[in-house]
């Protein structure tokens, strides 16, 4: 299968379009009608639903469209590994995450990493440890940072400096505002929006202790924000770790720290003994170096 046919093939998915994708892969529409024929024959399927007067994707179109993403992104990596030279490093480092305070630590050790070698880009994915794991044990993901637990098999990793406070998150006008903190009586019986992670779950489960059954769990997300949406119109008290709710505005959506307080920890961490390119590399011995970072 040629990489090529697959472009021609994401831009007609994009385009919706024989004519258009044509015009803009510079070939004549003809030309590129008998390349994505020969591909479905190849495939032994229908890749596109031909009908009125646009082209969208079969079921087997949509999988064949995410699997090429993945393949021209790791081309992309696999490119950008092998630029630079010993008198400087470029390429690109593709970094996964979720949305805690850790990533403030990133972005500080992004930065000391971009004064030392400027031509290096960054590519962040944020999503769920699940899948931020299934990208980098496929080498879409270079480094992952994970919010504990999470299994590091495999992993060479660093535990960073502080910590994640776990929180609900609430309207300003609703009377649990007023408290500084909010324990586990005055969450029963509300609607609760957890997180999806079963892992981070079992953490609330010991929390609540015995209460946890007898808990009204209305929502579960993979990602606080959301949550946070959904907690703006009323539908539930999200629990979570403070994480990006400290960037919303506090006239939308305000978060306790519950007590007794549970904290968690992040770690950073890249697969074990396998090759990198000499930007990820770099960026591996910024981290391991940089003592102000760690948290034992």
């Amino acid at each position: 299968m040629d990489l090529r046919v697959l472009r021609y093939f994401l831009m007609v998915a994009k385009e919706q379009s024989f004519t258009k994708a044509a015009k803009q892969l510079n070939i004549t529409q003809p030309t590129l009608s008998r390349q994505l024929a020969a591909l479905e024959e190849e495939l032994g399927t229908k890749l596109f639903n031909r009908g009125g007067h646009s082209i969208t994707l079969t079921n087997e179109g949509l999988l064949l469209k995410r699997r090429a993403l993945e393949l021209i992104d790791l081309e992309e990596n696999i490119i950008s590994e092998f630029k630079g030279d010993k008198e400087s490093v470029e390429g690109k480092i593709t970094i996964g995450c979720g949305e805690f305070m850790a990533v403030e630590t990133l972005a500080g050790i992004c930065k000391n990493y971009r004064e030392k070698y400027p031509l290096v880009t960054f590519a962040i994915h944020t999503g769920t440890a699940d899948n931020i794991s299934d990208m980098m044990s496929r080498g879409l993901v270079d480094i992952g940072l994970f919010l504990e637990p999470v299994s590091t098999e495999g992993l060479d990793y660093i535990r960073l400096q502080g910590c994640d406070h776990w929180v609900v998150g609430m309207k300003p006008d609703d009377p649990l505002a007023q408290k500084d903190f909010i324990t586990k009586d005055e969450l029963t019986g509300l609607p609760l929006i957890l997180p999806e992670r079963p892992n981070v779950q079992s953490e609330i489960a010991n929390w609540f202790g015995k209460d946890f059954d007898k808990l009204n769990i209305a929502f579960t997300s993979n990602l606080g924000t959301n949550a946070g949406v959904m907690a703006m119109n009323g539908l539930g008290y999200p629990i979570s770790i403070e994480g990006a709710g400290r960037y919303w505005r506090d006239d939308l959506l305000v978060q306790k720290r519950l007590y007794p307080e549970i904290e968690t920890s992040t770690v950073i961490a890249w697969r074990r003994n396998i090759p990198y390119s000499p930007a990820v590399r770099k960026f591996i011995e910024l981290i391991q170096n940089d003592k102000s970072n760690r948290r034992k």
